[in-house]
């Protein structure tokens, strides 16, 4: 008998749900980590002053609490505590009002004017459990309870966001809280597709809010790390692996890697074709991200952003669209479109008494060594006067530094691969089961397969079962 049933390689949230899941079922598991510290893109650390943590790459989870396997593995039994303000989100317009998604739809609605109803009557027919379930779930599993709101929603979601935006919605303060929530795509708006991500972030908030996790993200990844170790699991950190024959024998392994490093570590094992379809998957955008030591709370001219934890940061439903265009086309938009999170102000222990944390980035062409910094902080002062006067220390990490920090980001890709309509369905590559591998000892088990990117874990979650149906115990 092998030492190990199961081999993770790679400690984010996805490598350790898949561990977790396995673990709980008996299976003796092996979590093997390149880094120092276990998390992946979900760490926390203090990158500016004495006192002041920061969230060094996800800082605010809109799927997290509607994670079916978050929701299992209890994360919240091992410490984990979800905080939020009233509003998931603040969107800050030129005309110096912002346009509010409260966690609640029938607030959102009421404050969006003649653009209530649309909005209201868009979203409140998807806001079914099941429904919001099966989000998460690859696009063929579809069950009974599930199958007509996901029709309804897929005629919508195959759309562009400034199409649909455009269509349904007379204002601009409605546009651009639509158009902020699809930019998470890192896609240009006018891209079939693209209002997908609209709808499941604005979906999110309705139903769950977007939290942040006391004490920053890593908080989330101690969880899981802990009922591993509960089950009998070992983690092991410092640990690069670049071949098969360098893993401890097991009997299947799980990769929570990118797919580029799983052909070259399956090696002979993956089939050459299979291994040069890896290779060629497509990453997204990078981005270049800030962190702020903060003197104070962000000074916004409309007094509600303060209520939000996150905030979009750039204007109208047209200047997000030239924006995110420009980084398609390998260009760098002197307006960026920043996503900028406060948490210090939902959780105390970020930073010392009376001073505050800001986390920020925008995106840019994959790979792009720039320092946005600059225009990041004047999309800041140009919504929030005074802002940069409230900064004590900051500190950048650009797409490569990310690469750098976690190599599964190539380029700074934090999404797990490009968000483009055909490979965000069929990542890593088209299988009936995209977490399997023609190897059937071998499988996927990171954001480069469905759901894509986010911290929810479900990826691994998919992955384990796949493993458990395949491989009894």
């Amino acid at each position: 008998m092998p030492a190990h049933d199961a081999v993770i390689v790679g400690s984010g949230p996805n490598g350790l749900t898949a561990a977790a899941v396995l673990a709980r079922a008996g299976w003796r598991v092996h979590v093997i980590e390149a880094a120092a510290v276990i998390g992946g893109g979900c760490r926390t650390a203090a990158l500016t002053l004495p006192g002041f943590q920061h969230d060094i790459c996800a800082a605010v989870h809109p799927t997290a609490q509607m994670s079916p396997a978050f929701r299992e593995l209890d994360l919240m039994a091992q410490g984990v505590e979800w905080v939020s303000g009233p509003l998931a989100l603040a969107h800050p317009l030129p005309d110096g009002e912002a346009a509010l998604l409260y966690n609640s739809l029938g607030a959102t609605t009421a404050k969006l004017g003649v653009d209530g109803d649309p909005w209201g009557s868009t979203l409140q027919p998807l806001l079914k459990e099941e429904f919001l379930a099966s989000l998460l779930q690859p696009i063929w599993h579809v069950e009974l309870g599930s199958f007509w709101p996901k029709a309804r929603f897929g005629l919508s979601a195959l759309r562009s966001a400034a199409g649909f935006a455009r269509s349904k919605f007379q204002t601009d303060a409605a546009r651009a809280l639509f158009a902020g929530c699809a930019a998470h795509s890192t896609l240009p708006l006018e891209q079939a597709g693209t209002a997908s991500f609209g709808l499941v972030l604005a979906l999110s908030a309705h139903a769950f809010g977007w939290p942040i996790a006391r004490g920053g993200s890593a908080r989330i990844v101690e969880a899981l790390a802990k009922i591993v170790a509960a089950h009998g699991g070992m983690i092991e950190t410092g640990r690069s692996v670049t071949a098969l024959a360098e893993l401890p024998e097991s009997r299947v392994v799980l990769f929570d890697i990118n797919p580029a490093q799983i052909a070259r570590i399956g090696g002979d094992a993956l089939p050459h074709g299979y291994a040069r379809r890896l290779q060629g998957f497509p990453h997204g955008a990078g981005v270049c991200k800030v962190d702020w030591a903060l003197a104070g709370p962000i000074p916004w001219r409309d007094a509600a952003c303060a209520q939000a934890g996150t905030v979009h940061v750039g204007g109208t439903l047209e200047e997000i669209c030239a924006s995110e265009s420009a980084v398609a086309r390998g260009e760098l938009p002197e307006r960026p479109f920043v996503l900028a999170a406060q948490p210090s102000a939902w959780d105390a222990s970020r930073a010392p008494v009376g001073r505050h944390t800001g986390w920020a980035y925008c995106h840019v062409p994959n790979g792009c060594a720039v320092d946005m910094t600059e225009r990041i902080e004047a999309q800041m002062e140009r919504f929030a006067p005074g802002f940069r006067d409230l900064i004590l220390a900051r500190h950048t990490m650009t797409a490569p530094a990310l690469e750098l920090h976690n190599p599964a980001m190539i380029g700074g890709d934090i999404g797990g691969g490009a968000n483009a309509l055909m490979n965000f369905l069929f990542r890593p590559t088209p299988r009936w089961n995209p977490y399997t591998t023609p190897n059937p000892r071998l499988f996927v088990c990171s954001s480069s397969t469905p759901p894509g990117g986010g911290v929810h874990g479900m990826c691994g979650w998919h992955a384990a079962q796949a493993v458990l149906r395949r491989h009894r115990h």
